[in-house]
């Protein structure tokens, strides 16, 4: 059993938004056991700036990110491959060497949410608190198994 933490990239179409927040998530509350990157099949070459916002504003430390291509990434191993846009689930993925385990993580994107502040900024913590359930079942689940990497 290896001790190296869990690679996982997580997938959106734009890069912007959920892949950010859940890159963060995981990052921050794997606790060293899991190395999160994020990307897109489209990126829009931006971060929102909601994104980094509402991470903050829950504690989470969302790093340096940016939004860039999944082909970036085309040559790494990865234990885990999570998409969190059904656009990006749909699309054909690069083949990442490894072999890895891929997860669909259904996440209506925020950044389509339009009306008062106060919708968007309740359609941004709707994603994060969606995200912050599945990457807090995700890092449960390697605790109980007693793995820190897949075989």
């Amino acid at each position: 059993m290896s001790n190296d933490p869990r690679k996982v990239l997580i997938l959106c179409t734009g890069n912007s938004c959920r892949s950010i927040m859940a890159e963060a998530l995981l990052n921050d509350l794997g606790q060293g056991r899991f190395q999160a990157w994020s990307a897109g099949s489209f990126p829009t070459g931006h971060v929102h700036p909601r994104s980094l916002e509402t991470l903050r504003r829950h504690g989470i430390d969302p790093g340096q990110p940016y939004s860039k291509s999944w082909n970036e990434f085309a040559s790494q191993p990865f234990d885990l491959v999570i998409t969190v846009c059904d656009q990006a689930a749909g699309e054909s993925c690069p083949i990442f060497p490894g072999k890895p385990t891929k997860l669909h993580w259904s996440t209506p994107d925020p950044a389509k949410v339009f009306g008062t502040e106060a919708d968007t900024q309740a359609a941004f913590d709707r994603a994060f608190n969606l995200l912050k359930e599945r990457v807090e079942q995700l890092v449960a689940a390697g605790e109980h198994s007693g793995e820190t990497r897949d075989r």
